[in-house]
């Protein structure tokens, strides 16, 4: 059974990733009018939007470039004059740069922090205090679990990554007093649509990726979709600080 929602309002960032577009359709599923935060994607943001709206949902689109130091609080004003204050909050905007650590430039670096970390931060920022004053709210993070096991290429976004599970437990601990928790969500290997394209091999992937996790599936955009509409929750009152790895089984305790 879905978690009910109730109407409220749940802002969702990359909401027409692979990993976005599940959370957003879960959460309005679950009851959760959804703004689907994008960036210069309206085709398929619209396309989400109508599929939200075909399956009796509520949903509206805004595109931001977040990479703009004033564009958080931008779109979090437009997304209050339209729908109201979000009561949820998932930030599932990020970049996957590929970058060997030797050849990475100080620009590309602070590049991939801003979005991968910074972006969090100041989202949270702009909606945490209404969510506050209401003694109520979900912030919800999605990290990735390369935080915890390494790779190569990817420094400064396994660093920024890290980050925000930092990030986490900090606002966490500024925010229980007002009953509004945060959490992030690692996904592991998820299939999406653009892996056959940028994988040279992929079922050699598949098989060493299967060889890393206990189960021997590869993890969906909806199981991570699943992980957080039930932090966004009722049920998940008493979990606050946490990061939840969806990744069957690769990295444990």
């Amino acid at each position: 059974m879905p978690h009910e929602l109730n109407g409220r309002l749940a802002l969702v960032t990359g909401a027409t990733g692979g990993i976005g577009s599940a959370i957003a359709r879960t959460l309005a599923d679950s009851g959760a009018r959804v703004a689907l935060a994008h960036f210069a994607t309206p085709a398929q943001a619209h396309a989400l939007a109508q599929q939200i709206t075909s399956r009796q949902g509520t949903a509206d689109t805004f595109e931001a470039d977040l990479r703009s130091p004033t564009a958080p609080a931008e779109l979090y004003d437009r997304v209050h004059e339209r729908m109201g204050s979000p009561d949820i909050l998932v930030t599932a905007a990020g970049d996957y740069p590929r970058t060997p650590h030797a050849d990475l430039t100080r620009q590309r670096w602070e590049e991939c922090l801003s979005l991968n970390l910074t972006v969090h931060h100041l989202l949270a920022q702009v909606a945490a205090p209404a969510m506050a004053t209401r003694g109520h709210g979900r912030i919800v993070t999605v990290g990735s679990v390369l935080a915890a096991t390494g790779r190569h290429g990817l420094a400064d976004y396994i660093a920024a990554k890290a980050g925000l599970e930092g990030l986490t437990r900090a606002l966490a601990r500024e925010l229980g007093t007002h009953a509004v928790t945060v959490n992030c969500v690692a996904p592991g290997s998820i299939r999406g649509p653009a892996e056959n394209r940028v994988v040279p091999d992929p079922k050699a992937m598949e098989k060493r990726q299967l060889a890393r996790q206990c189960l021997q599936r590869r993890g969906q955009p909806e199981d991570v979709a699943a992980a957080v509409e039930f932090l966004a929750s009722d049920e998940a009152g008493f979990i606050t600080g946490q990061t939840l790895r969806v990744d069957g089984g690769w990295v444990l305790g």
